[in-house]
């Protein structure tokens, strides 16, 4: 994943409900027709790591706080 999309994940994770509701919505209208074109691919081994990982570690969660975001 790239930094930019890091980047985004954190921002989404620390938005109020109605906030990642308007984001949703610009990103809806922009990628709307294409979302069906999108290619499924399996995950990978650190995929499944991580997945394994929110299984089987209730702490494994990590949260980055609003104030170490940088929004440039």
């Amino acid at each position: 994943m790239t930094a930019v999309k890091e980047k985004i994940l954190g921002a989404v994770t620390v938005m109020s409900n109605s906030d990642a509701e308007e984001f949703w919505e610009l990103i809806s209208k922009k990628y709307n027709p294409s979302w069906n074109e999108i290619e499924e691919v399996s995950p990978d081994e650190l995929d499944l790591q991580m997945l394994k990982a929110i299984e089987d570690d209730p702490e494994c969660h990590e949260f980055t706080k609003e104030s170490d975001i940088s929004w440039e």
